[in-house]
Order: C-alpha cells, then sequence, then structure tokens
C-alpha cells in the first residue's frame, strides 16, 4: 500500500486516553471525559486520521453520575473492545462507584446499557479474551496494604488482573498482581494482546506528564515469566526535542491489510511569538496517531525509533486524508444540539424558527463543582476566535451576581470570563478572572440600555501567549471595544492546583439570569 502523509494529532483539543478497536474497516475511538457530560465520547474514522464525533457511550445520570465531581475528577480512562458482535467500554468513575462496564449491540445508535461494576479497584481498566472465551479484566490498582501479595513490589501501584464476566461484572477469580512494570513509576493503562500463543502487555509508565512513556512485555503464559522489551520504552518523546511531548497511554490496533499502529496521547507545549517555550500547555491533552513495525526479534518498534513525530508518512488505510477543519459553528436552527457540545441539558432551549438558544441560569456559577449553566466545546488550537451574539429578554434581571456571556473556561477554579452584568442600576460589560482562589474583575465598561437592546457581540481572540477580550454593539458597525487580555499560561494543566487533566472550552454561560445567544462560532485563525 503507498504511504500517505498526515500530521499529528489526529484528534486536536481535550482528547485524552486514547483506546481504540476496529470491525472490518470502521475504526472506532474513544476517550476520557473527567467531569464533562456527556461521557466518553465515541469518534469513527476508515482512515485513522479523519475522525468523526459520532456519540458518546454515557448519556445518563445512571450511567455518568457526576454529582460533585471536582476539577478532573469523574470519568478516567476507557477501553473500547469489541467481541463476538458486542462492543463493550471499561472505564472508572472515581467520583461515583469505581470501575464498571457499559455494552451495546450497535456502536452507532448511541443506546449503551447501564453500567455493571466490577469488584477490583484502581483506574485504566481493561478487557481482554483469550482463545478459549475466558474474560480477564486489568487495571492499575494500589491494593490495600494488609492484602498485597507479599512477594510483590507494592510501593505504588500493579497491574491487577482478575476473570470477569462483562455482561454482569461479575468477579469471577481472585485480582491477583499482572505485572509491576518495567521500573518506572506509576504504571497505568494496561492493555493485553495475544498473538500466535504469546501475550504481550503494554503499559503507561513515568506519569502523565513530561517523563510519560509506553514500556511493552510478553510471555507465554498469564502467569509469567514476563520478559521486557529489550528497546523499552517502545514509545516516548521525554528526551526527544520536538513539538510533542508527555506521550504515552497508548493503544494498538490493526487494519484490514494487517498493518499495525497505535494511538496515544499527548501534549502541544505552547511556543511564543518570540520562538520560546516555557513547557505549558492549555488546550489540553490530544489523540496521536504513530505506525507499529515488528523487528527481527518480534518487539513493536513505534513511529520513529520509538518517537511520536508531528508530520508522518505511513500507509495508512481507507480513503486518502482531507484536511482537517478544527472550528465549530453552531447558528442554532436545529433542534439537536451539535455532539461536539457539552451541555447540562435541562437548562437549555434550542429554539430552529428563531435560531437562537436560550440559556436559564440558576444560582450555582462557573466556580461551583456542580453544574452551572454553561455550554462549551473544546479549544483545538492555539490560534483561534470564538464569538456570539447576546440579548437579554429581561434586562432588569442584570444584578449584582447576574451574569450571563462568553467564557475561556478551563475548569471551576480556572476560567476567563467575558459578560453582561448589573450594579446599582447600571448595565455593565466585564471581564473576570478565576485564577486558583482568586476571582476578581479586571475590565469593566458600561453599557445603554439601548445598546443591550441591541444585541451585544461578545469575542475572545486566541494565541499561544493571550486571550483578548473585546465586545461590540450589534448595530453593524463592527467596532469593537478590546477590554483586557489574560495569559494561557493561566489556564494551563501545570499551573493548576490540584493537577488537572483536561483542556480549555470556549463556552457560553449564565448565572441568575436568562439570556437568549443568536450564534456562536469558534474559527481557526491564521497562524
Amino acid at each position: 500500500m503507498p504511504t500517505r502523509i498526515y500530521r499529528n494529532p489526529v484528534i486536536a483539543g481535550y482528547a485524552p486516553d486514547p483506546s481504540i478497536a476496529r470491525r472490518g474497516e470502521d475504526f472506532y475511538l474513544v476517550n476520557s471525559s473527567f467531569e464533562f457530560f456527556p461521557g466518553v465520547p465515541i469518534y469513527h474514522s476508515r482512515n485513522l486520521v479523519n475522525w468523526k464525533l459520532i456519540g458518546y457511550c454515557l448519556t445518563t445520570p445512571v450511567q455518568d453520575d457526576l454529582k460533585g465531581a471536582r476539577p478532573s475528577g469523574g470519568i478516567y480512562a476507557p477501553t473500547l473492545r469489541f467481541h463476538n458482535g458486542t462492543w463493550f467500554m471499561t472505564v472508572t468513575n472515581v467520583t461515583h462507584g469505581g470501575n464498571f462496564i457499559v455494552h451495546t449491540d450497535d456502536i452507532r445508535a448511541g443506546h449503551w446499557s447501564d453500567p455493571v461494576y466490577v469488584d477490583q479497584g484502581g483506574i485504566d481498566p481493561s478487557l481482554f479474551w483469550d482463545d478459549d472465551g475466558t474474560c480477564y479484566y486489568t487495571s492499575s490498582w494500589t491494593k490495600p496494604e494488609e492484602s498485597r501479595e507479599k512477594e510483590a513490589n507494592q510501593d505504588g501501584p500493579s497491574i491487577y488482573i482478575c476473570k470477569v464476566d462483562p455482561e454482569t461484572g461479575e468477579r469471577l477469580s481472585e485480582s491477583k498482581v499482572l505485572s509491576t512494570g518495567c521500573g518506572g513509576k506509576c504504571p497505568e493503562g494496561p492493555h493485553l494482546y495475544k498473538k500466535d500463543g504469546v501475550y504481550y502487555l503494554m503499559i503507561a509508565e513515568g506519569g502523565t506528564e513530561y517523563g510519560h512513556m509506553e514500556t511493552f512485555q510478553r510471555a507465554r503464559s498469564l502467569e509469567g515469566p514476563w520478559e521486557a522489551c529489550p528497546h523499552n520504552p517502545i514509545l516516548s518523546n521525554r528526551d526527544f526535542p520536538g513539538p510533542i511531548q508527555a506521550v504515552g497511554h497508548a493503544d494498538l490496533t490493526d487494519d484490514a491489510a494487517g498493518n499495525l499502529w497505535c494511538v496515544a496521547l499527548g501534549i502541544r507545549p505552547v511556543v511564543y511569538p518570540d520562538g520560546s517555550s516555557l513547557m505549558l500547555h492549555h488546550i489540553g491533552r490530544e489523540t496521536f496517531l504513530a505506525p507499529v513495525t515488528i523487528d527481527e526479534e518480534g518487539w513493536p518498534v513505534v513511529g520513529d525509533h520509538g518517537h511520536m513525530l508531528r508530520t508522518i508518512d505511513a500507509p495508512l488505510p481507507g480513503e486518502f486524508p482531507t484536511p482537517v477543519n478544527n472550528g465549530f459553528e453552531d447558528d442554532f436552527s436545529t433542534k439537536a444540539f451539535p455532539l461536539a457540545w457539552n451541555p447540562a441539558m435541562e437548562n437549555y432551549i434550542r429554539d430552529p424558527e428563531e435560531s437562537s438558544l436560550t440559556l436559564k441560569g440558576t444560582d450555582k456559577t462557573l466556580n461551583d463543582w456542580a453544574s452551572p449553566t454553561f455550554l462549551g466545546v473544546r479549544q483545538k488550537d492555539w490560534n483561534m476566535q470564538a464569538e456570539t451574539v447576546m440579548t437579554l429578554a429581561d434586562p432588569a434581571a442584570l444584578r449584582f451576581g447576574a451574569r450571563a456571556g462568553i467564557t475561556a473556561f478551563y475548569c471551576a477554579h480556572y476560567h476567563y470570563d467575558l459578560y453582561v452584568t448589573g450594579l446599582n442600576d447600571r448595565i455593565y460589560v466585564n471581564v473576570a478572572k478565576h485564577v486558583h482562589d482568586i476571582s476578581t474583575v479586571t475590565a469593566a465598561v458600561a453599557v445603554s440600555r439601548e445598546d443591550l437592546e441591541k444585541g451585544l457581540v461578545f469575542r475572545i481572540t486566541a494565541d499561544a501567549e493571550k486571550y483578548t477580550f473585546s465586545f461590540a454593539v450589534d448595530d453593524g458597525s463592527g467596532s469593537f471595544h478590546v477590554l483586557d487580555t489574560g495569559l494561557t499560561a493561566a489556564l494551563s494543566t501545570e499551573s493548576t492546583v490540584p493537577m488537572t487533566f483536561t483542556g480549555v472550552y470556549f463556552g457560553l454561560f449564565a448565572e441568575n439570569l436568562t439570556a437568549s445567544f443568536e450564534k456562536f462560532d469558534a474559527v481557526v485563525l491564521p497562524e
């Protein structure tokens, strides 16, 4: 098959912990979703580069219980597998319930079973069916000290395994240590594979920061002994200069031609206009793709001698890759929400006849570990511009604490907001910043009731270094007023407390009032 050049990441923006499975010529991929609803997005592709979001695995409160979820709580590290006509997805809800499995006969229909919980602790669960049909369940677990195996090195997490009924979640054997890894900290993200009678175990090690890596082991039996790949790590950019870092938490698939492929998370640290980089990233851990070959000793070689590259020439399956558009537009002219939105549905009204969206704000704010009236799409590039037009049905509702507008939102502790509010019978357009435990208004401009009746255009313009916040009256003049800027560094994962795992959203929000929006778009700007 001829090679084809493609560019990483293949899924941009916050799309971490990818797991992939194939049926025929169709590939399906899922990612972690953490505190955002719906949970576990599902992507489809036939060429491994052009991915389309087709739905979510977790779409009900029973499946995706996020009540009280902290920033980067909730849903961790899914695994997707297909077996005997059924799709299975296993994942961890670190806020409620632990490890569970859902299944469906039709991955495109969007109807997954209620969760069945598995009595094996830890995170990053995975499923593996042996040749005799036995289903094994693995996870990364720091087992309680009193029940640890004495012979195992149990200072930190290890990879545990048990037999499981994937339909019921019933554990059918004792949970035992499968592996303690290959020497790196935090062995996690385990996946088992089997070929020609040999078992293969791939593990993420080194932590999901700049030391992240993938290691590989093999054995003739699940009881071991396990032989480590002599050129471990099989994938890491930890000592490799370049625009992609923190590569790991990977999964493998083959294509119909027998070629092997690896999907992994990675980050793109910001490079500032002067060429400097502070090793910060704010648009999230993204999904990357690399070809895999097998060396003479039967070990995998991932990407460029174990490194993930930005541009790769490889024998992709399917149709020729097309340019990826990482922008988003919604004029609210349809009843259904585009899948890219992450809302909490009960406080939103789409009116296709008026091409408008109404947000019914409550007393829950963007600062709360709750469900504020917020609707967001992932920021997928450093250089983007998000814009909306907002009106208020009842301007008299504007008072202190009532806000509606647009936000660059990382999590409840870290966000920049551009909005309208009221104070002492006057109307203001404000910029507010919430960073760590500091929340303050950094810019304010008074506007008239007539301006508000015409509508306000809110705009966030992003580059690698900063966000710029501006607004205009929707009177056709196109005259924007720049109010303030905010550094991207303050919304970067490395700056957050506690450490978090998501990425920036561009979103709409309302608090303590009802607001209407005529359109929303987030377009990629030329570099």
